[in-house]
This record gives structure tokens, C-alpha cells and sequence, in this order.
């Protein structure tokens, strides 16, 4: 990926199961505290979320009035494996809610029993009372259907997981809609074509509490637990850790405009920034690494994009060179050591220090006849 310094001095996933990774409450809320003058009078709507276990929804209800959120939308899709686990749930209909059902919950408003703040008990009690708002679908609960799509056109802000397959088709539909969001991917997002030009217009970028690292994602009781991290809470829920995963947001915060310091000079030290073969620009290996006399394009690691600051650099081009291919740069004859040019010097240093050892030696002797004549 090429920077430029500023110079101013409806397929189904092909194997849904993986795709069913439900987020931690805890990582809700370490991202949208980045956000809260954002949520004040809009309409969010989770339209990958079950009503009764997402911890979207969850967060949302329980944030309502603090947020002063105007409405709240979940939706599920029809074959969520975790829909009741935790509780016996009916719709409005005094139906049971069941597997193979899209549901619905469309709220205004959360009543707070204590008056300090939304508990457990007062979801609880929200979501099982006759005007609690949950109601079944008419369809799958698909985001792509009409129907959630009648009210993805009522939100302000969807906050969600998307299921990792359909990312494009997911970003695209915001995107279409106009939409404000606030979603979890994985990092090779970045490279597809279809978002990394969101990325370079400045409609996309990464979010404010996740930059390395692995994340717990809970999954559905029939999930093989083979891979390393996977495991079962204490409440008996299975999960596993996902390695590379990035917010992704059009939504700004602070930290965004904060300046990358940097310290590096490219003048006086060029051999240490090689220049592409198949591109005029300069190759850094670390971002820490970005010169700050150096105003032309600059290859920098996918990873400096959890540091871009739209003021101070402009995302030019991906990967590829003038020819479309692969970047690639040579290192000069000049800058190279060899391996047997390494173990040349290291053997000129020792018989420099072996014949400092011997003229030391004979220093000694001369010495010695001395005193003996």
C-alpha cells in the first residue's frame, strides 16, 4: 500500500457455521466509547443481531437512555442457533419463538425500574412484556431481504458482526443506503477490491480499540472446538479466538487526527529505504520506520492503516506496481554484505587481533632480552 506524506512543513455463506461469531460485550463497549456524541437522537439498528442473545442488542438496551438513542432495531436470522438458550421466550403473537424464524425487536423506549440505569431484570422484563416490541418476521431475517432492508432505510447507524463472508456484500449495501456504521471484519477486508477503495476515498476506515492481537467470539453449541484458544466459559458457553480482527467504521473519532510522530530521516540514509522496481517510491518495512523528510509516495505495512491520519498522509494506490504486478525493489551491490564477505571480515578482524597479540609478544620479549642484557 502506497502513502503520501502532505507536505504542510443474495447466496447464502458457503459454510455458514463458521461464519456465526458472536462479539463480547466487553469489546461493545470498549469501541463505542470512542462514539458516544454520535449515538444522541438516532435510530441504530443491528440487523445481524437475535433480540434475546446478541450482546449488540444487549449493549444497546442497557445503553438506551444513556446514549439517548431515538430507537433501537434488532434483527435475527431465521437459523440462528442460539435463539432461546437462555431464556423461554413468545412473540407477540404467544407464539413460541423457535429456530426457523426471523425476529424482530423495534423499540422507543427502555423503562428503568430503578431510575439509575437499564439492569438485567428490566431487559429481562422489557423483552417478555406484552408492548416489548418483538415481533416475527415475515421472511428469513436476511439483511439483504426487503423487509430488513424497509428498515435498514429507518437507521442512522448499524452497529453489527456481519458474517465475515459477506463483508462486501454487507459494506456495499451501506454504502448504497448511505448509512453510518459501525461493523467487526476480518483484516484481509482491507485488501479486497471492493473495499479497500472505500479505504483510499476516505468513506471506510479502521476503528479506535483494536490493532493486534486476537479476539473471543462466542459460537454455536455444535461448533468444533479443534484450534488452540478455543474453550468454554463459565457459564457454559462455547468460544474461540479469531486472529486479524479489525472495526470497521465511517463513524470519526479523536484518536484518528492524532499526528503520527515520526523521527526517521530518509536523506543520509537511503540504502536503509530501497526504492520499487515497478513503482517510484520508497520501500518501510515498519511504520514507525515512515521518514519525516521524505514527501513523495511511500510503501508502508497494511498495518499502518490502524495509525492513518487523513491530514497528515493521503492513501494513494494498493500493492500493485505501474505494470500490475507484485511490488518488488532490488537492493544494490553496493549495500550488500554477502555471506562470505562476513566471514572475510570476521577473519581479517581475528589475524588483526592475533598479530596485535604477537606484536604485543614480541614487545614482551624485547623487553625480556633487555633486562637480560
Amino acid at each position: 500500500m502506497f502513502v503520501a506524506a502532505k507536505n504542510k512543513g443474495l447466496a447464502k455463506a458457503k459454510d455458514a457455521k463458521k461464519d456465526e461469531f458472536y462479539t463480547t460485550y466487553d469489546d461493545i463497549q470498549v469501541e463505542i466509547n470512542h462514539y458516544e456524541s454520535k449515538f444522541e437522537g438516532k435510530t441504530v439498528f443491528c440487523n445481524c443481531d437475535d433480540p434475546f442473545e446478541s450482546n449488540f442488542c444487549k449493549f444497546f438496551l442497557r445503553n438506551f437512555n444513556y446514549l439517548k438513542l431515538k430507537r433501537l432495531i434488532c434483527t435475527s436470522y431465521s437459523t440462528s442457533p442460539v435463539v432461546a438458550k437462555q431464556m423461554s421466550l413468545f412473540d407477540l403473537d404467544d407464539e413460541p419463538v423457535v429456530k426457523g424464524n426471523g425476529y424482530v425487536i423495534d423499540i422507543t423506549s427502555v423503562p428503568m425500574a430503578n431510575g439509575r440505569g437499564v439492569s438485567d431484570e428490566d431487559i429481562d422484563r422489557l423483552l417478555k412484556s406484552p408492548k416489548r416490541g418483538v415481533k416475527r418476521l415475515q421472511g428469513d431475517g436476511d439483511f439483504r431481504s426487503e423487509e430488513c432492508i424497509q428498515y435498514l432505510k429507518k437507521a442512522d447507524i448499524v452497529v453489527t458482526n456481519p458474517p465475515f463472508s459477506l463483508f462486501r456484500e454487507f459494506v456495499s449495501q451501506l454504502i448504497e443506503y448511505k448509512k453510518e456504521f459501525l461493523i467487526i471484519g476480518n483484516v484481509n477486508a482491507i485488501t479486497y477490491k471492493e473495499i479497500f477503495p472505500l479505504i483510499k476515498n476516505n468513506q471506510l476506515w479502521l476503528g479506535a480499540s483494536i490493532h493486534s492481537g486476537d479476539r473471543k467470539f462466542y459460537v454455536p453449541d455444535d461448533y468444533s472446538l479443534q484450534a488452540a484458544g478455543c474453550g468454554i466459559d463459565d457459564t457454559g458457553r462455547k468460544f474461540i479466538r479469531v486472529k486479524g480482527v479489525r472495526w470497521f467504521t465511517n463513524l470519526d473519532y479523536a484518536i484518528r487526527h492524532e499526528k503520527l510522530d515520526l523521527y526517521k530521516k530518509y536523506y543520509g540514509n537511503e540504502a536503509e529505504y530501497p526504492k520499487y522496481d515497478n513503482y517510484d517510491a520508497i520501500n518501510v518495512n515498519k511504520t514507525a520506520e515512515i521518514p519525516c523528510d521524505y514527501f513523495e509516495d511511500i510503501g508502508v505495512p497494511i498495518t499502518y492503516l490502524d495509525k492513518h491520519n487523513p491530514e497528515q498522509f493521503e492513501i494513494v494506490k494498493f500493492r500493485k506496481g505501474n505494470d500490475e504486478k507484485d511490488l518488488t525493489y532490488s537492493v544494490s551491490d553496493s549495500n550488500m554484505l554477502t555471506k562470505d564477505e562476513g566471514r572475510r571480515t570476521k577473519d581479517e578482524g581475528r589475524r588483526t587481533k592475533d598479530e596485535g597479540r604477537r606484536t604485543k609478544d614480541e614487545g614482551r620479549r624485547t623487553k625480556d632480552e633487555g633486562r637480560r642484557t
